[in-house]
């Protein structure tokens, strides 16, 4: 769960300079739009909008939350992302969100529901369809997206129903925060006990695992073949309770991947899981 984004920023930095020439003339970009006023304990907080300049009908949405230990990240970070899915004819909203330890869990996922909110209020304007709306989300953001796509809590609290269309999950983190967190048993002082307290109570609430059910949102699931242990036990227990719902799941281990290669084979436009996402957003299907 360790961030090692920043580095692998710089190494690409030359090739995403040309994803950035070949995608930018099919793509409108609508950067830092407040979906949340700032308060006395948070800045206000902002998204970013990448649209296909020519939309002939309304085309489906991504809402794409960034990962970083729910202690770092920003959404500038996935520009790249961004484009190459709204070239793809996904229009794609990357987000921020409040960090630790400022905010903990909770108030990130309220947060994220609000831009989703935002986002089914505002999206028609960029093309897109909100009767087809996904949430995405790597790392701490896979979390994230998994929680609010689950706990319908969230958007209660929002007087909306849940939008969500349907989950693409990247090696996701936290899927079982509540048994990680009690075999750990961190100090007071870790980071984890500023996101996640140390009510055991909240554990469980945090854990997307324990809002599995029926007509749940359909998933697109990957996890990385070389990813850090915690997130494969987390992801394996997930995915033994979702095939008690779901037998046959959408559920894809990248050989030779680790954590941080996961979410930067989408920076390059030629990736291969691109058409297998485009395919499965288009059809927005329940199940």
């Amino acid at each position: 769960m360790i961030n090692k984004l920043t580095t692998f920023f710089f190494r690409f930095a030359a090739l995403s300079v040309w994803a950035l020439f070949i995608t930018s003339c099919a793509v409108r970009k609508t950067a830092n739009l407040t979906y949340q006023a700032a308060t006395t304990q948070f800045p206000e907080q902002k998204l970013d909008v990448y649209a296909p300049r020519k939309v002939k009908s309304p085309r489906p949405v991504l809402v794409f939350i960034h990962g970083g230990n729910w202690n770092s990240g920003r959404k500038e970070q996935y520009w790249a992302m961004g484009r190459n899915f709204a070239r793809k004819g996904v229009v794609t909203v990357v987000i921020d969100y409040p960090l630790s330890p400022a905010a903990n869990y909770d108030e990130m996922a309220t947060a994220s529901a609000k831009a989703v909110q935002w986002t089914v209020e505002n999206i028609g304007k960029y093309g897109g369809d909100t009767g087809r709306l996904f949430l995405s989300g790597h790392s701490a953001g896979g979390h994230l997206a998994a929680l609010i796509g689950l706990d319908d809590e969230y958007f209660e609290e929002l007087s909306m129903p849940n939008p969500t269309a349907g989950l693409v999950l990247i090696d996701a983190a936290g899927l079982d925060m509540y048994n990680y967190l009690l075999e750990k048993k961190y100090g007071s002082d870790h980071t984890y006990m500023s996101t996640f307290t140390d009510d055991s109570a909240n554990w469980k609430k945090a854990s997307p695992r324990y809002f599995l059910k029926e007509n749940m949102p359909p998933m697109l699931i990957y996890r990385g073949g070389e990813t850090y242990e915690s997130i494969r036990k987390s992801t394996e227990a997930f995915m033994g309770d979702y095939r008690k719902f779901v037998p046959e799941p959408r559920y894809k281990i990248l050989k030779g991947k680790k954590h941080v290669p996961m979410i930067v084979q989408f920076f390059f436009p030629w990736n291969r899981h691109f058409s297998e996402i485009v395919k499965f957003v288009e059809k927005g299907e329940k199940g």
